[in-house]
């Protein structure tokens, strides 16, 4: 099913290879992941993951397969949206959150699906929204968390820019900040005084918004420890350059940290 263009939510189409079974889904933004995400697929399979929430896929267009409906099926995808319009990551994200929502669900956890992150995590995420929390961080570096063959330059980066930054503007302090590994309540995500479903968000603003926006609310936010992993040797999976990337990512800190994305 095609569903067209609309304020705030890219074209896109979907197709579902089962009805809504769970509260909560699992939303994994990609763009030709190759065997990464089926290895990620496979250990989510193996934790049962299927048995808390529903697996939904939310492509940026990859032409590489990874995609291949017999592989999903098998590995319990709940259902597989594919953009068809323009933007990144903040796209890919918006459709996945306005589908999951008109949907039903009372919560929404994402995670990359270059296979570094701890998929197993999952039901930990779940159990904290069932408490109450509506911004449920990932973090490789609060205890219990672990940081497997982090580049040095990124854990730099994170640790004395990003997290630093993210945290004054939350008012609180989080730790592991560019970590995609997180969760939202449905009442975070419908205030109005939020709209996450806004073009502004196209690469990887929304993410930095999101982080701060809870905690300025009032709105209750903690971290959790998980695992991320990068390969030891090889290619860094990541969508984001060492220069132009993190030049991006400097810009949007300082915009969101101003108010920037702010509605108005």
């Amino acid at each position: 099913m095609i569903y067209q263009r609309k304020k705030g939510v890219p074209q896109f189409e979907c197709t579902e290879y089962a009805e809504k079974t769970k509260d909560y889904v699992v939303l994994i933004p990609i763009i030709n992941e190759g065997e990464r995400i089926f290895k990620e697929l496979r250990r989510a399979y193996e934790a049962k993951i299927a048995d808390y929430a529903d697996i939904v896929i939310c492509d940026g267009g990859s032409t590489d397969g990874c995609t291949d409906e017999k592989n999903l099926k098998k590995l319990q995808v709940n259902t597989l949206l594919v953009k068809q319009d323009t933007g990144k990551q903040g796209a890919q994200l918006r459709m996945g959150i306005w589908w999951a929502l008109e949907r039903g669900y009372q919560g929404i956890i994402t995670i990359d699906g270059n296979n570094k992150d701890s998929i197993e995590d999952v039901p930990r995420f779940i159990e904290k929204l069932e408490a109450g929390y509506d911004l449920i961080q990932g973090s490789r570096f609060v205890k219990g968390g672990k940081a497997v063959n982090t580049p040095f330059v990124r854990l730099v980066s994170v640790q004395l820019i990003h997290a630093p930054v993210i945290s004054l503007t939350a008012h609180q302090r989080f730790t592991d900040t560019t970590n995609a590994y997180r969760a939202y309540s449905r009442r975070y995500l419908e205030d109005e005084r939020v709209q996450p479903l806004r073009d502004i968000f196209m690469t990887y603003e929304l993410l930095a918004y999101l982080s701060v926006r809870a905690t300025q609310l009032g709105y209750k936010a903690c971290e959790i420890p998980v695992t991320r992993s990068y390969p030891k040797k090889g290619k860094t999976p990541t969508k984001i350059s060492f220069f132009k990337g993190n030049s991006k990512l400097m810009k949007i800190l300082v915009k969101n940290a101003f108010g920037a994305y702010n509605p108005r």
